[in-house]
């Protein structure tokens, strides 16, 4: 797996079964109130029924005797006067003319109709029926609920079950395909890992992916080929030119202008040779391996010092090293020359006069050096200062090397100085 390659935090396949219970309790939810409603609308719509046929038989008798009759049902009887009206439903009667329907004491439950007497021929009285004894649903409510609860809780099980399996159905092709794009490498492409996915989204995705990757490795060999070319074909002319300028320096009667030149020529050269290494190693796509033995590094650092010397000529400055001769790193001695070569070469550049400090703090290596602060602006490439003889591209090329081998740096502003404050990884 690639070093970057977790678990997801939120899985498709849990995601999928949550999905399945979610719709399956909103739906159990909706049929247990719809079941409800169906019973209690059923049982009410029966005794409207019998309530209104009751309501035109007393009508008719009304109009054909003048007095109301007994009514044919046990459980129902005519009150001519309000106040008689049981268990205080005249009261609420009065807050509520348009009720028809009342709960009372000991369970009772009563559904209330007016006699209105054809004609106006006479006070309104009113049916009453005490259907307490007739009720099927309320008794059996509590059951009724059980039943729907429990089998909600089996539909909602079923659910889950179902939707496992068709989650691990369904992502079971994308976790194999996540697998083997995650493993791939540019040294390592699965190739035409597609044929083992079905003819479906998902394979359609892993053919993509494969022409991607076919793509990928046709450029990683490009890449490859031009580091090794770019390497010996920039490492030869540079090497000559450093030979060059050596012999150069050995021949007698050359003025003092003259060696400041080859001077010049020779830093330059070795500033180019370290830039190539940097950009070829930056190339890649993994950092380099580490060394067999921790890398000492008050040598390297000495000898960055004395490589670095020449940009200090014609200043007033003092530079002041204090690094113990214990202290190791476990970076390959390349990329540690690279990193101090430029931050540095960065420190004697943009030093007019001064002291320049470079120290160690525990496993941090501070160089401290007079001057304006470093803005984040300056991490940029090609963002140079009127003081830089290049192109701006060392911060750049430093933060992404440190970046490629987890090295914390940081450059901080302090009251007319600049502090590179550089975390090697301990040996």
């Amino acid at each position: 797996m690639s070093r970057n390659a977790h678990a997801p935090r939120r899985r498709l396949r849990n995601r999928l079964m949550l999905a399945f219970a979610t719709f399956t309790v909103v739906v159990a939810a909706v049929f247990a109130l719809y079941v409800l409603l169906f019973v209690y609308t059923v049982e009410d719509h029966l005794f409207e029924a019998m309530l209104e046929r009751e309501v035109a038989a007393q009508l008719q008798h009304h109009r054909d005797h003048g007095t109301w009759a007994t009514p044919r049902d046990g459980f129902m009887s005519v009150v001519t006067d309000m106040s008689a009206l049981p268990d205080g439903m005249a009261d609420v009667l009065r807050q509520e003319p348009r009720r028809r329907e009342f709960s009372g004491a000991a369970g009772r439950h009563y559904h209330l109709r007016p006699l209105d007497p054809p004609g106006a021929a006479g006070p309104r009285a009113w049916l009453v029926a005490e259907v307490s004894s007739l009720l099927a649903v309320r008794p059996m409510r509590t059951q009724i609920l059980h039943l729907l609860f429990w089998t909600g809780v089996a539909v909602v099980t079923l659910a889950l079950l179902l939707g496992g399996w068709l989650a691990h159905r369904i992502t079971a092709p994308l976790s194999r395909l996540a697998q083997a794009v995650g493993d791939a490498t540019p040294e390592r492409l699965p190739p035409n890992f597609a044929a083992a996915f079905p003819d479906d989204e998902v394979g359609l995705l892993a053919r993509r992916l494969d022409d991607l990757i076919a793509r990928v490795r046709a450029f990683v060999e490009r890449e490859r080929e031009f580091t090794r070319d770019a390497s010996h074909e920039l490492r030869t002319p540079l090497t000559v030119i450093r030979t060059a300028t050596e012999r150069l320096g050995t021949e007698p009667g050359l003025s003092e202008a003259a060696h400041r030149s080859l001077d010049h020529i020779a830093q330059s050269s070795r500033q180019l040779e370290q830039t190539v290494m940097l950009l070829l190693s930056l190339a890649r796509e993994q950092a380099a391996p580490g060394p067999a033995s921790a890398t000492a590094v008050l040598p390297v650092l000495e000898r960055v010092v004395v490589e670095q010397s020449p940009l200090l000529d014609n200043k007033q400055v003092d530079v002041h090293v204090d690094v113990a001769s214990h202290h190791a790193t476990n970076l390959p001695t390349t990329v540690l020359n690279i990193l101090l070569s430029n931050l540095v070469g960065n420190a004697f550049a943009h030093t007019r006069g001064g002291r320049i400090a470079i120290a160690m703090d525990g496993d941090t290596l501070c160089v401290s050096n007079p001057g304006a602060g470093v803005r984040d602006v300056d991490f940029q490439p090609f963002i140079r200062h009127d003081d830089s003889a290049g192109f701006g591209l060392g911060l750049s090329i430093v933060q992404r090397l440190c970046e490629r081998h987890g090295i914390d740096l940081r450059i901080e502003s302090v009251p007319g100085r600049t502090v590179a404050r550089l975390t090697l990884p301990a040996a």
